[in-house]
Order: C-alpha cells, then sequence, then structure tokens
C-alpha cells in the first residue's frame, strides 16, 4: 500500500511565515496542493514568498496579523476566509525569543515571549477552531472532514536548555494547550498536534553555526548536526492531511535525538 498526500481543495493558514520555519511551511503546503494564506506582520517578505509560491504553480494569499493583538486575529482571519474560503489546517507558527539568563531577564522580555508564543497562539487557535467547530455543526453526518491545528512548540519545551528559560517554559505551554485543545476539540473532527524542532538552520541563526559558541552547541548533539527547515515537512504534511486522522493530542519531537 502506498500513501500520497494531496492537500488540495484545502485551505492552510501559516503564522510567523515571512521568515524561518514559516517560510518554509507555507512553500510545503502549497507543494502538496493546498491554498495557503500567509500572515505575518512584515508585509513584504509575505508578498516574496506569495510571488516564490506563484512561481512555483502554487495558490497562495497574505494577510496581514499581529499575534499579540486579538483584533488583528480576528480582522485577519476573517479577511482570509473571506478571500480565501474556510481554513481546513492552521499552522500555529509565530514566536519568538530572548536569550538571557534568569536572574536578568526583564519583565518586557518575559511578557513578549508569553504573549506571542502562548497568549498569540492560544487565540489564534481558538478563532480558527470557533469557525471549524461552526462548521462541524451545521454539516450532514458523514460530510464533516475535520480541521487540523498544527502548534509549533519546540524541543525547549520538553527539555530545558540553558539561556533560553523563559523560552522553554513558553513552549512548555504550549505542549499542553495542544493537549487540551485535542481533547476539547476532538469531538468536533479537528486534530490538534505540536512539532516540536530541534536546531534548525535557518537565515536568522545560520552565521552563528559559524561561531565558537555555535560549533560547541553542534559538537554537543547526538549526530553533531542541525536540521534544515525542510527536514520537518514529512511531518508536518503528515498532521495537515486526512491520513491523520487518528492522531490527536500527539507531541511530536523532530530533534535528530536531541530529546532522548
Amino acid at each position: 500500500m502506498s500513501y500520497t498526500i494531496d492537500l488540495s481543495g484545502r485551505v492552510a493558514l501559516v503564522t510567523g511565515a515571512s521568515s524561518g520555519l514559516g517560510w518554509q511551511f507555507g512553500r510545503t503546503l502549497a507543494r502538496a496542493g493546498a491554498a495557503v494564506v500567509l500572515c505575518s506582520r512584515r508585509v513584504g517578505r509575505l508578498k516574496e514568498l506569495r510571488a516564490c509560491i506563484e512561481g512555483e504553480g502554487g495558490d497562495a494569499h497574505f494577510v496581514e496579523l499581529d499575534v499579540d493583538d486579538p483584533a488583528s486575529i480576528r480582522g485577519a482571519i476573517a479577511h482570509a476566509e473571506t478571500e480565501v474560503g474556510n481554513i481546513d489546517i492552521l499552522v500555529n507558527n509565530a514566536g519568538v525569543s530572548v536569550a538571557g539568563k534568569l536572574l536578568d531577564v526583564q519583565p518586557q522580555d518575559f511578557d513578549h515571549m508569553f504573549d506571542t508564543n502562548v497568549r498569540g497562539a492560544f487565540f489564534v487557535a481558538q478563532e480558527v477552531a470557533r469557525r471549524m467547530v461552526a462548521r462541524s455543526r451545521g454539516m450532514a453526518p458523514g460530510t464533516w472532514a475535520g480541521g487540523r491545528v498544527i502548534n509549533i512548540a519546540s524541543m525547549a519545551g520538553l527539555r530545558v536548555i540553558p539561556q533560553i528559560g523563559v523560552y522553554a517554559m513558553t513552549k512548555a505551554a504550549v505542549v499542553q494547550m495542544t493537549r487540551a485543545m485535542a481533547l476539547e476539540w476532538g469531538r468536533y473532527g479537528i486534530n490538534v498536534n505540536a512539532i516540536c524542532p530541534g536546531y534548525i538552520d535557518t537565515e536568522m541563526n545560520h552565521e552563528h553555526w559559524d561561531t565558537e559558541a555555535g560549533r560547541k552547541l553542534v559538537d554537543m548533539l547526538p549526530r553533531k548536526r542541525v536540521g534544515r527547515a525542510q527536514d520537518l515537512d514529512p511531518v508536518l504534511l503528515m498532521l495537515a492531511s486526512g491520513q491523520s486522522h487518528f492522531v490527536n493530542g500527539a507531541v511530536i519531537a523532530a530533534d535528530d535525538g536531541f530529546g532522548v
């Protein structure tokens, strides 16, 4: 038996799509056939990504979204569904990190990380899920295909890492948030799962791996390497697809064994 993941006819919304993993997630979902709605505060970068996806033959749209602002969340999701259609897949990816020892953490940095990584992720998922639940209740029996919510957590949510303790706290909250959502929304055909990436080489940290600190970190890893954004494609597509109908509340580490 063989499986092909085809997301044609599905609408996927990706937060934090202007760079890093979000950029890759948008391209990957579009390549699988989904109509992708790209969300971020940096509209210029979203336009670049849309052009990239359209150049590959994909279907992409963008909307400005500040996950720290509930009004922006409501407006962006309403706009996305009006322009593209009902959201079937949410990739809840927007996140920030501020490094530092716990004794040096400033209140504004603490609030910024929790507001974006936890509060923002929660209310984006809530707004999308409200619409998914309403559709589920209004469908004839056997016709609702269900929804997919994929929260991007981190291996730091499973294993505390020095210098990013508060970030680790926020991602641990995302892990528990995922389980709570899966438990409550599963009855409506909505599957909620989390991906916990390990160290991934992106444009934001690329130069770090050539520094002394970066090389020391790589030497600590089980296979002494960092991942690529595309290394997360298989698990992302599986969770976004209909083949994941029996996977709900899972927290999947994609960290090359670092958390073992």
